[in-house]
């Protein structure tokens, strides 16, 4: 009786433990997004975040966003970037446009951790829309296209989540198909 009783225990404790690390891994880019790693460790695996990796580089983000966090990261792919103007990216990664870079890329960033479905609630109680404020001061909002996930920018550009809740040690990234700009 004793055995079942701490058998009966042992699994429930196992399946509790589980359940609150049961943050699956997510493939992003090819990669393995592990959640016991952080942003970082994590973005500089996926193939499709090769450009928002140099731009974390050059802007000098990389300690921060190792930081403990935590973090919401919108997280533009290389077809994101590749859709601004032909010379965007290379201007924006010249040393002179360090600010700048910097204030594009934390406006890509909330504080705090939201996943897919804090997101969803927020703009439940928004009747429709969330304001999410941004690392940089500014305002992204987010809104549902049927049961898709967008995010707007304050200069009138929607990114698409295409992958969500790809979580961190430090936060969660949610994938986005557009570079999301602030007003400047």
């Amino acid at each position: 009786m004793k055995t079942r009783k701490f058998l009966a225990v042992a699994i429930l404790a196992l399946g509790f433990g589980f359940t609150s690390f049961a943050q699956k891994t997510v493939m992003v880019g090819g990669a393995a997004m592990y959640p016991n790693k952080n942003i970082i460790e994590n973005a500089v695996n996926s193939k499709d975040h090769t450009t928002l990796v140099a731009a974390v580089k050059a802007a000098g983000l990389v300690e921060t966003l190792q930081g403990k966090g935590p973090f919401t990261v919108f997280a533009p792919t290389n077809e994101a970037f590749s859709k601004l103007p032909a010379g965007t990216v290379e201007t924006l990664l010249k040393p002179e446009n360090i600010k700048t870079l910097q204030t594009i890329l934390t406006y890509h960033v909330v504080a705090g951790k939201m996943n897919s479905s804090d997101i969803a609630k927020a703009i439940k109680a928004g009747k429709g829309k969330a304001a999410l404020k941004t690392v940089s001061g500014g305002t992204l909002t987010a809104w549902m296209d049927g049961k898709d996930l967008y995010i707007s920018d304050e200069s009138g550009n929607k990114a698409k989540v295409t992958i969500s809740d790809v979580n961190q040690s430090n936060g969660v990234i949610h994938v986005v198909d557009t570079v999301l700009l602030p007003k400047m």
